[in-house]
């Protein structure tokens, strides 16, 4: 783990809520992808990044995800600190970030989010690393339970949001929550969302989608069976 110093650097913010500057831990973006699920949580050699994607202010409690760390408008501001105000914080996450410290990041960034009003893709998006971060630790309860919230985060964004979202398209996320439905127990919910994405005009032009997408199919399919024969033999 010599080199786990190299990845990580420091830089300082200034929170746009209390207007105070405080350092933020960042991750250098030459890591090395071992392995990825397939509702994309990706694991990489000597450092998770996940513990890193959410920045928190220690003077005032405000918390967001990198990329929209800046992106909070006045009257949310007031919301965060009125939240926040008289409550002993005393939090400190810069430097290096334990498991625990990454999932509490993410659960302030979520608080803070629900408070500001973000769009729903960002608040499933936030639910889907925290769940990430359960399934590191085997808390599957608790894994569950944040994924089901993203599920629902991403069906409002489905309805509600211009696609693409980052880079999200319609059908990635179509695919996404059929694949967390699976994870989550919603078997039949699941299959309609994939068959959506399978049967879509958009399938040609994404095709990797559409093969993820088949291959969750095809697994439960399989599975499915496997607990028809089980049931008739017993």
């Amino acid at each position: 783990m010599g080199n786990m110093l190299d990845v990580l650097f420091s830089v300082e913010k200034k929170c746009p809520v209390c207007k105070e500057n405080f350092d933020v831990t960042r991750v250098r973006s030459r890591l090395v992808l071992i392995k990825q699920d397939s509702d994309f949580c990706s694991y990489y050699k000597d450092i998770n990044p996940y513990y890193y994607k959410i920045w928190m202010c220690p003077h005032c409690g405000y918390a967001a995800q990198d990329a929209n760390f800046e992106d909070i408008l006045p009257a949310a501001a007031e919301k965060v600190k009125k939240f926040f105000a008289g409550r002993d914080i005393q939090i400190d996450l810069s430097g290096k970030r334990s498991r625990e410290q990454g999932i509490v990041s993410h659960q302030l960034a979520i608080v803070c989010g629900e408070l500001a009003g973000v769009p729903a893709s960002r608040l499933a998006g936030m639910h889907l690393r925290l769940g990430w971060l359960y399934r590191e630790t085997q808390q599957t309860m608790q894994e569950q339970a944040t994924l089901i919230k993203a599920v629902e985060y991403y069906e409002i964004a489905l309805e509600k949001e211009n696609m693409p979202i980052g880079s999200m398209t319609e059908l990635t996320i179509t695919y996404l929550i059929g694949d967390l439905l699976r994870r989550t127990g919603a078997s039949d919910k699941a299959l309609l969302y994939l068959s959506k994405v399978v049967s879509s005009p958009q399938a040609k032009q994404e095709k990797r989608i559409a093969d993820l997408a088949r291959d969750v199919w095809q697994d439960m399919r399989a599975e499915s069976r496997m607990k028809e024969a089980s049931v008739q033999q017993s």
